[in-house]
């Protein structure tokens, strides 16, 4: 099993994607939007309401990217070792809720972490049309087992926790089935829906993707920060620290200074899910 290093910075072809009004809203369900009161965020999850115009969700952008860009041939190895270690995205022109878009991934680098190899990529999502670029997501995938081939070690990012009491927290419940409705966006990866397969990775039970996680706790900071206007967001990113069970709840802890906030995705347990976070926005008037 070998990770192939020849594709660091090829260019890989473009994919494209269509989605329409259901397929935003389909993603906004997926990650709890409703759950708690159905009428609360009728502008995520209707295309039809009285008075409503109808939005997607910002990290629907990661997604539609993540699904449909052409993957670049990362090597030989286990599938079932693999897990998503960080995401981020930039918004450049507020996502719609239905249209086309280009994607082209490039593999920025493929870095040495001993236990395991971790892959950074970077996607463009641009209008199909006008070529008007939506948004630039940024992610890495940690490899288990295929460390410790004498690479250089990833660049470190500049993040410290606060030292006071978070200023805001916000919680939402995981549905147990919550990884059934989410795939059904795309994520088909059977590590969090046949259990045989996640027993293949060393997990009792199947687990949440964390682009799930990632999708909960960006609409959690939407609504508490943004008023849930998804044309305030600027950008978000986030380190996974541990993989989720369905069921339960996540809780995010946040630290607001006027347009930026860092944040913390807690479990039930209290252990930190999704780390070292960044969420920037258009502050309110």
């Amino acid at each position: 099993m070998t990770m192939n290093f020849d594709v660091i910075g090829l260019d890989n072809g473009y994919g494209e994607a269509t989605w329409t009004r259901k397929d935003a809203i389909l993603y906004a369900l997926g990650v709890g939007a409703g759950q708690v009161d159905p009428l609360k965020e009728l502008h995520l999850t209707t295309e039809n309401s009285t008075g409503v115009a109808q939005q997607a969700l910002p990290t629907f952008g990661c997604v539609i990217a993540q699904v449909n860009a052409k993957r670049p041939d990362l090597g030989d190895f286990d599938r079932s070792k693999v897990l998503h270690g960080e995401q981020a995205f930039t918004v450049h022109e507020p996502l719609p809720a239905e249209g086309t878009a280009r994607m082209a991934m490039t593999v920025e680098g493929i870095y040495d972490k001993g236990s395991g190899a971790l892959v950074r990529t970077e996607t463009t999502v641009r209008d199909a049309d006008t070529g008007n670029l939506f948004l630039t997501s940024r992610g890495s995938l940690f490899v288990r087992g295929e460390g410790g081939f004498g690479g250089t070690q990833a660049p470190a990012s500049e993040w410290a926790l606060p030292e006071r009491a978070a200023d805001l927290e916000c919680t939402a419940t995981v549905r147990p089935d919550q990884a059934l409705l989410y795939r059904l966006s795309g994520d088909r990866n059977p590590l969090h829906s046949d259990p045989a397969f996640a027993a293949k990775g060393g997990f009792d039970r199947p687990i949440l993707h964390g682009m799930c996680t990632y999708g909960i706790t960006g609409r959690l900071l939407l609504n508490t920060l943004c008023d849930g206007d998804a044309a305030r967001v600027r950008g978000m990113d986030g380190r996974f620290s541990k993989p989720v069970l369905p069921g339960g709840t996540l809780t995010v802890r946040i630290w607001a200074d006027n347009d930026t906030a860092r944040f913390q995705t807690i479990d039930a347990d209290g252990d930190v899910v999704l780390d070292r976070g960044t969420f920037n926005f258009k502050a309110g008037a």
